[in-house]
């Protein structure tokens, strides 16, 4: 019996293993990296040991110092969770060797689908190589072998891109996991991802406990997943379990799996890889088959012996993954102190509580909410509603993205979303709200309340005092239009104290019911509707959870400072994090063309291309490989002067704070998983 449990891993696993652990009477061990010392997993466990560094290749993938951790905490069992160490053969066979309990499938069988190809080879597909490929090959999508996380993976349409696409992938596959291996595999376009979750024991028993669609996602990383995959044949999954349980007798495995597949529009399944290790979305099966695969994870280690048969299925689950970005900013990272997160109604998977700080040095995920019902429509509409009353303040985040992804009617027709659905959507998915106005007017009410003026009425009326917001940053943040507004995005809030209320000379549809420091309740077209207002004092960010969602403004000053004004042609850094390169022979004097690549940033386990704002001369690069940099960071600066053969065209300014550009990948609707899988995507 597994008495003390060391969870190799850190922030949401760490915390969704020990929850189970609790109820099964098992002791946890956490580790943790310096900037994560005061985190929530560290705080839950009941012992903790400290794996001295930031950076993932100093701590959490150190085998060897996980292991020494578990050895001097007392620990007689490992869990890694998913992510880091969890898909490492050395790191199972390192764990077993100690004398310690393994909660994972033997080495061997890690080994054998470690490699994306080695695991295809097994079940008889063999890979495109990649140095190999014709024009009719195309489009292709080239892959790392190893690793996952999007990292090391390139659309190829044009045999002329081909050389550096596939350079690049190997570069960055080499970087991320120590081996530049890659090859090639068919894009399939309108692709749907399916996937099957598998539980073996050491005696023979494989359950296959149900599909799982993954196609809503975002730079290769999944965002939304449910269970069951809708719209499948019957005949089609019965293909799929039969194809995962012959991976999984293939190579003796034990304990929780996952299989997965691309389905083509035709009902064609191609089979991509095996993930030998519990998945990001496990919550969705474990909703709809009334199970803990955590638990189960523990009693196969244990050895004891599944029932022949797995529960039987009931009803739909959907989660959505709630990231700390921008997606308004090609889904830039966002850091800060997380204020609030309070998802009601529904299950919250998470490695944060009010007041804990995002980083940069680790995944954007902030939590996982997922719904359980009857049926795929009721729990699609349990999960936006829950999403649009959550109280999440602090940095930028998806959650109006997830709902408005919920909702849109691609996704509500079963099995009708693909793996593009998001390059086709997300311009309208991350227009600004309805109601930023509103919101707007009760945040400026709100703040005058708690700020009161004279302790006395005069006769004369007063002047009407002014408030200016900023738009919060991305989906989210203030929308609307009207009257007020100075720029696309803000808004500027008149008002006068009256007696009995105040007026709003700009807002004549708007009554004034109520007003307090935290709620104010305004009447529109004859309803009323409430505003909570959170102000922060320790920063000029206003939160206001309103009927129609969140809204999350600046304040900024009527008259801004000149001095804070960027000079044209500056390319700011998008989000905090690390210059990991800079275009080769780039120097101060180059001539760089609009919407060239020149360095690349990465941030919470994504790689970010910062392009030339315009078509100009390098003036100056205060970037070098390795430097941290912070956000706004002036990183370079490109004179938009017009070539010596004519002029050139401007290009589009974009990256927050300043003209920096800040590059989309060419299939942001990708499909690689933060936890490792893989599938080609539609554009």
């Amino acid at each position: 019996m597994i008495e003390t449990l060391l969870v190799a891993n850190r922030g949401e696993i760490a915390c969704r293993v020990f929850r189970t652990c609790r109820d099964l009477g098992i002791r946890t061990v956490a580790v943790h990296s310096d900037p994560d010392a005061g985190a929530l997993h560290v705080r839950e466990a009941d012992a903790a040991v400290r794996l001295p560094g930031a950076a993932p290749a100093d701590t959490y993938l150190r085998g060897d110092l996980v292991v020494a951790a578990a050895l001097a905490a007392g620990a007689d069992a490992v869990h890694p969770g998913y992510g880091f160490l969890s898909e490492s053969a050395a790191f199972a066979r390192e764990v077993e060797a100690a004398g310690l309990t393994w909660v994972g499938p033997p080495p061997g069988a890690v080994e054998a689908m470690a490699s994306k190809t080695r695991a295809k080879r097994l079940l008889g597909v063999e890979p495109l190589d990649p140095d190999a490929l014709t024009e009719a090959d195309l489009p292709v999508l080239v892959k790392a072998a190893a690793g996952g996380g999007g990292r090391g993976m390139r659309v190829v349409r044009e045999m002329a891109a081909l050389p550096g696409e596939l350079a690049a992938a190997r570069a960055e596959a080499l970087a991320a996991f120590g081996d530049g291996e890659v090859f090639a595999e068919p894009y399939l376009e309108r692709g749907r991802h399916v996937e099957v979750q598998l539980l073996a024991d050491a005696h023979g028993t494989v359950w296959p406990l149900g599909t799982r669609d993954c196609s809503l996602q975002r730079r290769h990383q999944k965002v939304v997943e449910e269970a069951p995959a809708p719209g499948l044949p019957e005949a089609l999954v019965e293909e799929l379990y039969g194809t995962a349980v012959r991976a999984a007798r293939a190579v003796g495995y034990r304990g929780a799996g996952t299989v997965e597949f691309l389905v083509g529009p035709d009902g064609t399944a191609h089979f991509l890889e095996m993930n030998t290790r519990l998945q990001v979305e496990h919550p969705v099966t474990e909703a709809v088959y009334g199970v803990d695969l955590v638990a189960l994870q523990l009693r196969v280690a244990e050895g004891a012996a599944l029932p022949p048969e797995p529960p039987a299925p009931r009803g739909h689950a959907v989660e959505a993954r709630l990231y700390a970005e921008d997606p308004a900013r090609s889904f830039a990272p966002q850091t800060g102190t997380l204020h609030a997160l309070d998802v009601p109604g529904v299950r919250l998977d998470t490695g944060y509580a009010a007041g804990d700080a995002v980083g940069v040095h680790y995944d954007a995920l902030l939590a996982k909410a997922v719904a359980h019902a009857p049926t795929r429509a009721e729990a699609l509409r349990l999960l936006a509603r829950a999403l649009e009353r959550a109280r999440v303040h602090g940095p930028v985040t998806n959650r109006d993205l997830l709902v408005r992804s919920l909702r849109h009617p691609e996704f509500a027709e079963p099995g009708r979303a693909d793996t593009g659905f998001y390059a086709r959507h997300l311009d309208a998915l991350t227009a600004p709200l309805p109601g930023g106005r509103y919101a707007a007017v009760a945040a400026a009410l709100a703040e005058a309340s708690a700020r009161p003026g004279p302790g006395a009425w005069r006769n004369l009326p007063s002047r009407p005092r002014l408030r200016a917001y900023g738009d919060g940053a991305g989906a989210g943040g203030a929308g609307g239009g009207g009257a007020g507004v100075p720029e696309a995005g803000g808004h500027e809030v008149r008002y006068a104290r009256v007696r009995g209320g105040y007026a709003l000379p700009d807002d004549p549809d708007v009554r004034v019911v109520s007003v307090t420091a935290r709620e104010v309740r305004l009447e529109v077209g004859g309803v009323v509707r409430p505003y909570r207002v959170t102000v922060r004092p320790d920063s000029d960010t206003v939160h206001v959870d309103g009927p129609d969602g969140a809204h999350r403004f600046t304040r900024r000053p009527r008259f801004p400072d000149p001095a804070e004004r960027t000079a044209p042609g500056s390319l700011l850094a998008p989000m905090p994090g690390t210059v990991v390169r800079v275009a080769e022979g780039l120097a101060a004097g180059a001539r760089v063309e609009a919407g060239r690549p020149l360095l690349w940033l990465e941030a919470m386990k994504m790689e970010h291309q910062v392009t030339a704002p315009a078509s100009g001369v390098l003036t100056a690069l205060h970037a070098a490989p390795g430097d941290q940099v912070e956000l706004g960071a002036l990183l370079a600066v490109v004179d938009p002067a017009p070539a010596p053969d004519g002029p050139d065209g401007t290009g589009t300014p974009g990256g927050p704070g300043g003209p920096g550009g800040l590059d989309v990948p060419d299939d942001p609707g990708g499909a690689e998983a933060p936890d490792g899988s893989q599938a080609p995507a539609a554009p």
